[in-house]
């Protein structure tokens, strides 16, 4: 699946946040890249501050622009406050939920384990970072990968308690989906309600 490999620190610099992790280049030149990135800027439009907002998010979770329209409009036809139920379904990626146990160090290498079959559900293995994981099912590492060097630096030290909708067993090396998070719980810095708008309009 094509998706984004050119440069991180591009994209953190163009919104001012650390969107794919901790970024020492972000915090010397905390302007937008390009020739005139520090010079002064026209002011953005109502338009282009909610493409930006859908955009981050796009970056932030790793989805191109089919798959966001696709959630959208899933959410869209769901009970409840779309740009809720859109954020939770983009946290219940099995690429971002093997993120969020600490399995690996940003979403893109839990992309690439989900992708060479390192990770199991429900004891299964599954290779498709989209795949939508439901509360009660166990994620885990899969048994001869649980030596990988990757994922065992990812592991050590990393705060578990931190995400409140998962529950982690460090001797099996698995965690379960205990619900979807609540948003007050999603870290992101995302204004999910300009998304709203913009694909309202």
């Amino acid at each position: 699946m094509a998706r984004y490999t050119g440069p991180k620190s591009r994209i953190a610099r163009k919104f001012g946040e650390a969107i794919f992790g901790p970024d020492k280049v972000l915090a010397k030149r905390n302007f937008p890249p390009g020739q005139h990135g520090n010079s002064r800027r026209k002011k953005t439009s109502e338009y282009g501050i909610m493409l930006a907002e859908k955009q981050k998010a796009k970056y932030t979770y790793g989805v191109l622009e089919k798959q966001f329209r696709n959630m959208f409009e899933k959410a869209a036809s769901a009970n409840g406050i779309t740009g809720e139920i859109l954020l939770q379904k983009l946290e219940a990626r099995l690429d971002n939920v093997v993120f969020r146990l600490g399995i690996a160090p940003t979403r893109a290498a839990a992309r690439q384990l989900v992708g060479h079959k390192h990770i199991v559900v429900d004891g299964k293995v599954v290779n498709i970072p989209s795949y939508s994981v439901k509360p009660g099912q166990i994620i885990g590492v899969r048994e001869k990968s649980k030596s990988l060097e990757v994922i065992a630096d990812a592991l050590a030290g990393f705060n578990h308690s931190k995400y409140p909708w998962l529950e982690w067993d460090e001797s099996s090396k698995a965690g379960k989906l205990l619900h979807l998070p609540e948003r007050a719980d999603i870290p992101e810095n995302i204004k999910e309600h300009l998304i709203v708008e913009l694909y309202s309009k």
